[in-house]
């Protein structure tokens, strides 16, 4: 499991700053231009886990790209360049302190929720009657703040963001029209390839111009859930589990080894068997969501490699 990146401290020729979250690492140019690196860091219940997962950096860069071109016509982005496997280059921009939530599927911390009885979510009203993975009438936003590194994410009302002043109202309803739109559009790309796209995360920033674009990642399995749409119907009534592809997993392995991020807790051991597993599932997700199979980078010296592309790229601009 030696062959990932899970930390880079790169110095680019013009860089002006450097912030590392909790999988991508964020370089900033003095000309405007953000420099993204996807590491292999795997983060769960907002906790960094200790090891790294081969290829999962290129796969949710090389994801985001494509989602991103094929959602540009509905919503802009702020995507300029994908110079290596690992590195997406973009448009400094202002992020919105609030990651936009769309579930169209009661499914993860929705079902976690109703489990205990709640009805409410982020200020919207989930149906009696409801068992988990059931779809929505109509999908719901939910919004979360923006956490630092290590913190967790807290679920917040769309009125709380307004009267909070966390966005405006004028530029919350863009965010919750581009989510929508793009939600749609993920829900048709998932289909087209016999997938469901459960719920999934949008986050927007604002440019030096005023423009609001979608920035970050996009369909990842970082940021969405999918399910298998062969069966789905089938292993609802009779009350299994939906065969899924998305981080979930993850997460319900830690719960098994009691481990829910909680303060006390440790995070469990994971061995290379494990992680190899793990690694094939984003690849997996990879070849089911885009019909491509995977193409596995040069990963000898990942370090090296990227920035030998970034310093090429950067001169040609």
């Amino acid at each position: 499991m030696s062959h990932t990146i899970t930390d880079t401290n790169f110095e680019f020729p013009s860089q002006s700053s450097l912030y590392k979250g909790k999988v991508r690492e964020v370089y900033t140019m003095k000309d405007d231009l953000l420099i993204m690196v996807a590491t292999d860091r795997l983060s769960a219940f907002d906790v960094v886990m200790p090891k790294g997962i081969p290829y999962k950096g290129q796969i949710l860069n090389q994801i985001a790209t494509k989602m991103m071109e094929a959602t540009a016509d509905l919503v802009p982005n702020w995507l300029v360049a994908t110079p290596d496997p690992n590195v997406a280059v973009g448009h400094l921009c202002e992020p919105f302190k609030v990651e936009m939530v769309i579930r169209g599927y009661m499914s993860g911390h929705a079902a976690r929720e109703y489990k205990v009885g709640k009805r409410l979510l982020c200020g919207v009203t989930m149906p009696g009657g409801m068992k988990e993975n059931d779809a929505f009438p109509s999908p719901i936003i939910t919004p979360a703040t923006k956490a630092e590194m290590g913190d967790h994410d807290e679920d917040i009302s769309r009125e709380d963001i307004i009267k909070k002043g966390i966005v405006s109202e004028a530029d919350y309803v863009v965010l919750e029209d581009y989510t929508r739109k793009l939600f749609q559009r993920g829900s048709e790309i998932a289909a087209s390839r016999g997938l469901i796209l459960v719920d999934t995360k949008y986050e927007f920033g604002k440019t030096k111009q005023g423009k609001i674009v979608l920035i970050d990642e996009i369909h990842t399995p970082d940021s969405s859930r999918y399910f298998y749409a062969d069966g789905y119907e089938a292993r609802q009534a009779s009350n299994e589990p939906q065969k899924q592809l998305s981080k979930e997993f993850v997460r319900q392995w830690l719960i098994s080894n009691d481990f829910q991020g909680l303060e006390g807790q440790s995070t469990p051991h994971m061995s290379d068997e494990y992680i190899k597993t793990v690694s094939d599932r984003y690849i997996e997700l990879y070849e089911n969501i885009t019909g491509e199979s995977f193409e596995k980078a040069e990963v000898s010296n990942i370090q090296e490699r990227i920035e030998t592309n970034v310093l090429n790229y950067l001169k040609t601009l």
